[in-house]
């Protein structure tokens, strides 16, 4: 029986990798986003030959010291943020999960350690021209 996975249907890209950076899964949305660089078939790969420079020494950096990484791109006229996340099980590090998400031009921000405005009454982020 096949089991109907959540990432499967999340428009967001997902891609695993086990301890030594061989590629391990990747959701039907990151296998379209690489298509062109072999797309599912780069399950089974080693993810620092799908890095060009400087990309490559920085990931393998990641591997050595688990350390998440979080950055904003631009790509295809679309902007995404991308969450490198270390994965470990019982303490032991097990790989990486990347996860790609679309985000719109303009992204509203809250900041949740402020107390919240009086009952009634909206508080505007003076930032927030629009």
């Amino acid at each position: 029986m096949t089991r109907d996975n959540w990432t499967d249907h999340a428009a967001i890209s997902i891609t695993v990798t086990d301890a030594d950076g061989i590629i391990t899964e990747m959701n039907p949305a990151a296998a379209a986003v690489f298509a062109a660089d072999g797309g599912a078939g780069l399950v089974g790969s080693d993810v620092l030959a799908c890095h060009p420079e400087p990309s490559r020494t920085k990931l393998a950096s990641m591997f050595e010291t688990h350390q998440p990484n979080h950055y904003t791109i631009s790509k295809d006229g679309r902007k995404k943020i991308i969450h490198q996340i270390p994965l470990a099980k019982e303490g032991a590090f097990r790989g990486y999960v990347e996860i790609s998400i679309p985000i719109p031009d303009h992204l509203p921000h809250f900041d949740r350690d402020r107390p919240g405005p009086p009952a009634g009454e909206v508080r505007r982020d003076p930032a927030d021209s629009g």
